[in-house]
């Protein structure tokens, strides 16, 4: 290997050896605060195989009908809640305080045009929620997997949907051009088919209008298309209220913008009508149950933003009583505000309108890939910083958002570094991935680890195309490109505790549980740039006030500074990295790093 990027192993090799174990017990997993976590999420499907029998869901019939193709990249692989549980070891040795999983609940084995197809597998097209899908196991093998978390100490996040259900409901009108979406305005609830249509719904005010007694009055949804369930279908959704398409928006497919973004369906799934009391009340009872049967700390909420604030500033007080009620006094609820966007605003806008207590921080990811790729400076992570007083709570409110650096939908982190660094070799491109890792595990948030991240994994773009398999996969796509830091490519098994990602996560998992200031501590910007260079933080441990510096560099060449820290911080001691012993006076300290090197360095008492 280079000399010139040996900097982050060497940096792992300071660290030490195997990392210890979380001290937690299952006396006090429950005494953490959110902030106090390290997620790792992961797709049941993609991750182990723990039961082969339940590979189709006990369905029978080619891929159309059971929805299992290992060697297709979007259908079922085989991954199931028994795998998960046995594979736990895996996680918590990685550093992991929690786990995050796609939803579990009962698919629709495939939806899709004739030709484009795909199946569930990813677990977001629900026809009931009240069980687990066969594919994944039992209601009794979900209950498995909770309880042996617990047993370790480690907390359980369900991901839930509200704003959609599988495509059921279908459209009596004849469209070719798939049912563009139908405003409020040209197609209000009061005509049938349009403004010149006949009247329908005498009475219904308007859908802001939560009282029950105002939605008693809406009878007919055939206001903006005719929906109707197919023969057979009936019943195909539990509860079974939402079998009924009044319960729904039925105004076409959303175009992203605007008001479709909250009303329109998600190409063709059953877009929700949360605003209906009816609806709020299923979904309190849907959720909470889960809460009471299963005795889970959290939901990340899909799809957050496409649902009406109303809703959210009802559900979420319920589901912190139901959680507080079955002994879950730290219950963390994250919302999905999507965007590709550093926009701060937009996600903290969500904590104060929709009392939404904290989001998946998509500023951070966009900061931290353009920051560790060396696109640009750091400059965007230094706004970050500042931008925390916008969330409710102000930055201490921030401190719940969880952080992350590539996911499901958007791609993995390794190629975004690929993409933005088209002609950097492997060892510039792991180098860079462990400098983003050390951001994500020490700057302030939630750390949330993509499975898979921890051994390399590339893929080819978003979507179907980062939903790689840790076990032995049989994917064209995915099986032509080694893995970031290994000669390994998805062909195999991948659970490497030597990986080293795996490693450095695991490491720096150990030095966040012990040191508050990188959990709970405030943060002030030392030193950030426009080019790539030194970024320099200080946080603070909410107690004592002990300083902890994070230095990062960016840049391809050794760099050196003066940074400003406390002036009652004069020793220091390396977490990790190499770090000045000393300050060159109060006040005043020399930062010294080699390219792509990161260092964290607590001052002594």
């Amino acid at each position: 290997m280079g000399i010139r990027h040996l900097t982050a192993l060497a940096a792992l090799a300071l660290l030490g050896g195997t990392p210890p174990a979380p001290a937690d017990t299952p006396a006090d997993y429950r005494a953490r605060a959110p902030q106090e976590e390290v997620v790792y999420f992961v797709l049941p499907d993609r991750f182990a195989n723990g039961d082969p029998r339940n590979d189709r869901g006990g369905l029978k019939g080619d891929r159309l009908k059971t929805g299992f193709d290992p060697s297709a990249k979007g259908f079922y692989h085989g991954g199931d809640l028994k795998g998960l549980t046995a594979r736990l070891d895996y996680i918590q040795g990685l550093g992991a305080t929690a786990v995050w999983f796609a939803p579990v609940f009962r698919n629709k084995p495939v939806q899709g045009p004739p030709g484009d197809e795909s199946a569930g597998y990813h677990g977001y097209w629900i026809t009931d929620f009240t069980r687990v899908d066969p594919h994944f196991g039992s209601n009794a093998e979900f209950k498995a997997f909770v309880d042996a978390a617990h047993a370790r100490g480690m907390k359980v996040y369900m991901d839930i949907v509200v704003n959609h259900t599988a495509d059921v409901i279908q459209y009596r009108e004849v469209a070719k051009d798939g049912y563009p979406y139908r405003s409020k305005a040209d197609y209000p609830f009061s005509r049938k088919g349009g403004v010149t249509g006949p009247a329908i719904n005498p009475g219904f005010g308007d859908d802001s209008d939560p009282a029950p007694a105002n939605w008693a009055r809406m009878v007919d949804p055939a206001f903006a298309y005719s929906p109707y369930v197919p023969k057979g279908e009936e019943a195909a959704k539990v509860p079974a209220w939402l079998n009924d398409p009044l319960f729904y928006h039925n105004r076409g497919n959303t175009d992203w913008v605007g008001e479709s973004s909250g009303y329109g369906d998600f190409m063709g799934l059953d877009d929700i009508a949360t605003e209906n009391p009816r609806v709020l009340a299923g979904f309190i009872e849907i959720y909470g149950s889960w809460i009471d049967r299963f005795g889970i700390d959290g939901f990340r909420i899909d799809t957050a933003k496409h649902v009406n604030p109303e809703f959210w500033q009802a559900f979420v007080p319920a589901m912190l009583e139901r959680a507080r009620a079955r002994g879950i006094p730290n219950f963390h609820i994250f919302g999905e505000i999507a965007t590709s966007d550093f926009d701060p605003a937009l996600l903290a806008g969500w904590t104060r309108k929709a009392g939404l207590p904290s989001n998946l921080d998509f500023g951070f990811a966009v900061a931290a890939v353009q920051a560790a790729s060396g696109a640009r400076g750091s400059d965007l992570l230094a706004r970050w910083v500042d931008d925390d007083v916008l969330y409710e709570g102000g930055a201490r409110g921030a401190l719940i958002q969880p952080t992350f650096l590539g996911n499901h939908d958007a791609g993995r982190f390794a190629m975004f570094l690929k993409q933005l660094n088209p002609k950097a070799d492997a060892e510039e491109l792991l180098a860079r991935d462990m400098l983003g890792h050390a951001m994500l595990l020490t700057l302030r948030g939630v750390p949330v680890i993509y499975y898979g991240e921890e051994q390399g994994m590339i893929g080819h773009g978003g979507d179907q195309l980062a939903r790689q398999s840790l076990f032995a996969s049989k994917v064209p796509q995915y099986n032509d490109q080694p893995l970031l830091g290994s000669a390994a490519t998805t062909a195999q098994d991948n659970y490497n505790p030597q990986h080293p990602l795996y490693r450095l996560i695991a490491e720096l998992a150990a030095v966040r549980r012990e040191t508050p200031a990188l959990t709970s501590g405030r943060t002030l910007v030392r030193r950030s740039s426009d080019k790539p260079g030194l970024f320099v933080v200080s946080r603070f441990d909410p107690v004592t006030w002990r300083e902890v510096v994070l230095a990062f560099n960016t840049a391809n060449s050794a760099q050196t500074a003066r940074v400003t820290v406390a002036a009652r911080s004069l020793e220091f001691t390396p977490l990790a990295g190499q770090c000045s012993l000393k300050a060159d006076a109060p006040g005043s300290l020399t930062v010294t790093l080699a390219p792509l090197g990161f260092a964290v360095c607590a001052a002594k008492p």
